[in-house]
């Protein structure tokens, strides 16, 4: 196969994906555990982007080195996870990586009708950034071990009329864990997240003190996270962990102490203030203002004299 030089290659099918890498045609259309050590490809020749039609979930049993983590880079030798949502571009960053462990490929059409269909979108690290990965210790790892080597007995069985239910259950099983190790994550590695947040404080200091409001607009999510160089949905569940409230909140509590400033010492109009901060119409600070202080802007202003 041979590169193409910027677009990445699209693949729809896992049939597609097991071609590609020489691996037998799978067990089931829709859903496939591939051993990473089968595969039988010339890396050199493959894209250097990829978008999958699909979930794919990969363990690697080793991570060894220094892995990249947010903006910072850490020892961590006892195994990884990466999660990558439909169309997510997944970019082959060094041709001498290592491929020791398992990837979990779920079409969407395996858990459509299902009540996983909808809530797979709610887990967070679908959509983290590859360098975010879940970092597992020992007794991690065989848990998850535990769970693969299940979906993998299931689908090397007689397919029956509980086979689909069976496995969904193994793929929620699995997200579960994966959920609670990363809220884990995010507790030991509290001094990174810590000095993430004093940037973060940094950032939405800085946006507020140099009114960039007047020509950006209202302060979003995908700036702050795009500064902090991590996902936006990375950057809410690492703050809702330590703080209780998500990214959007923290913004909202900023812009809500910058108005009460203006409000409390400037003699500028409630109007001229909300462009200030980044509104359109100003009945949109309004709202939001009174919705987290109990009063409106004027009534605020109307308590200082």
């Amino acid at each position: 196969m041979r590169k193409e030089a910027n677009n990445p290659l699209r693949i729809d099918s896992i049939s597609a994906l097991h071609r590609m890498l020489g691996l037998p045609k799978p067990l089931h259309p829709l859903i496939s555990l591939v051993d990473n050590t089968k595969m039988v490809v010339n890396k050199a020749q493959l894209n250097s982007s990829f978008l999958f039609n699909f979930y794919k979930i990969s363990f690697k049993k080793t991570l060894k080195g220094l892995i990249g983590y947010g903006q910072g880079h850490y020892d961590f030798d006892e195994g990884g996870m990466v999660f990558t949502a439909l169309n997510q571009l997944l970019s082959i960053i060094s041709n001498d990586e290592e491929y020791e462990g398992f990837s979990l490929l779920i079409h969407p059409d395996f858990i459509r009708n299902y009540p996983l269909d909808k809530k797979i979108r709610s887990y967070g690290f679908f959509s983290y950034e590859t360098n975010e990965a879940l970092h597992l210790s020992d007794k991690e790892k065989t848990i998850i071990l535990g769970v693969l080597d299940n979906i993998q007995q299931e689908l090397n069985g007689a397919i029956d009329d509980l086979s689909q239910d069976l496995l969904i259950s193994y793929i929620e099983v699995l997200l579960n864990y994966s959920n609670r190790f990363y809220k884990r994550q995010f507790i030991t590695r509290k001094a990174v997240s810590n000095d993430m947040l004093m940037q973060m404080e940094d950032v939405l200091n800085d946006y507020f003190e140099k009114e960039q409001g007047l020509d950006k607009g209202l302060l979003t999510v995908e700036y702050l996270a795009q500064h902090l160089h991590v996902s936006p949905r990375y950057l809410s569940d690492m703050l809702r962990s330590l703080t209780g409230q998500n990214a959007q909140q923290h913004i909202h509590e900023k812009l809500i102490e910058k108005a009460k400033e203006y409000l409390s010492v400037s003699h500028l109009t409630v109007a001229e203030i909300a462009y200030q901060l980044g509104f359109e119409h100003p009945q949109s600070f309004n709202k939001i203002f009174k919705r987290k202080t109990n009063v409106t802007p004027l009534e605020f202003r109307a308590s200082f004299n």
